[in-house]
């Protein structure tokens, strides 16, 4: 199976969604590793591609 193309949108929907899940406690101890673990790529992720914009928004205006 293919695994999906990873976006802002799509890594915030599933940051969103652990989230909800471990604050309705949804989260069994043996799952909780691997979500925390997951919510540290999805962040890094993110964080990368804000830098990128705004590193290209910023070239784009001369700053």
């Amino acid at each position: 199976m293919a695994k999906k193309q990873l976006n802002y949108e799509s890594a915030m929907a599933e940051l969103q969604q652990i989230v909800q899940e471990l604050q309705e406690q949804a989260v069994n101890m043996d799952e909780l590793s691997e979500k925390v673990k997951r919510s540290a790529e999805l962040l890094a992720f993110c964080r990368e591609k804000l830098r990128k914009t705004e590193s290209e928004t910023k070239a784009l205006f001369g700053e």
